[in-house]
């Protein structure tokens, strides 16, 4: 007998949106470097982009309203970043929260700034110049994506989180897309930076003042019971598909 489909839900639905718009922009501005590469010589992707403000404005506008999204409530944003809000707080009746290890908080973090230092020394060193900066943030915007809906490095290999819902450094995302920005003085990539960072702040400060809200043991509202998103189904699939076939795959 077959398994019913589960439907996608709302959230989900949207992720796949993002991921279609992201990986687009990373083709575009891909074809773009190759074009000016290989067929110009000389010819620069910040310099096709500068030529063009009006490609800017509307890539602006949809981060910048996806990250407007995250200062407030919303049903248009998944669980995992909407914890820190009063009214997605719904008591167990626990006091003390379990919380992630700093430990492992600060894993997460110090192999970021690793990862983006060794870029960041690249281009210091003219290895690289500010077209593969843009290049690798927009990659990274898709490498978000993937990380939610199919396979997170930092949730498997260090946080060790259940999900996203009650994941650490959920809203670590956008700040983390566009830690190459730091290396490109313009009005666009400072913005971006700039309301990236206030995100992140607000995060921390909120996770300081009320810890019982990111925890499943005294929030009701992150338990599985009470999720209505399944964004790791998905991710379900894939490590059922791996436990599976892991014979197969390891197979000499």
């Amino acid at each position: 007998m077959r398994t019913p489909q589960k439907k996608l839900s709302r959230i989900v639905i949207m992720h796949y949106i993002k991921l279609v718009y992201r990986s687009a922009l990373f083709l575009l501005a891909l074809g773009v470097f190759v074009y000016g590469c290989v067929l110009k010589g000389d010819y620069r992707l910040v310099d096709w982009l500068e030529e063009r403000h009006w490609i800017l404005i509307p890539i602006a506008a949809v981060y910048v309203v996806e990250m407007l999204t995250r200062f407030f409530p919303s049903k248009l944003e998944s669980p995992g970043c909407q914890k820190q809000f009063k009214r997605n707080y719904v008591p167990t009746g626990e006091e003390k929260p379990e919380l992630m290890s700093w430990k492992r908080t600060f894993a997460a973090a110090a192999s970021w700034l690793v990862l983006n230092g060794i870029i960041g020394a690249l281009y210091f060193l003219k290895v690289i110049n500010e077209d593969i900066l843009i290049l690798v943030s927009l990659a990274y915007g898709i490498c978000d994506i993937i990380c939610i809906l199919f396979f997170c490095p930092f949730q498997t290999w260090i946080m060790k989180n259940r999900c996203c819902t009650v994941c650490r450094i959920y809203n670590w995302d956008f700040p983390m897309m566009f830690t190459p920005f730091v290396f490109i003085p313009h009005w666009f990539t400072y913005s971006m930076l700039a309301m990236a960072l206030g995100l992140l702040v607000r995060w921390e400060i909120t996770y300081k003042l009320h810890p019982e809200r990111f925890s499943d043991k005294t929030n009701a509202c992150l338990n599985c019971a009470n999720c209505d998103e399944k964004l790791c189904h998905h991710k379900k699939q894939l490590r059922n598909f791996w436990k599976k076939n892991k014979a197969i795959f390891t197979k000499r």
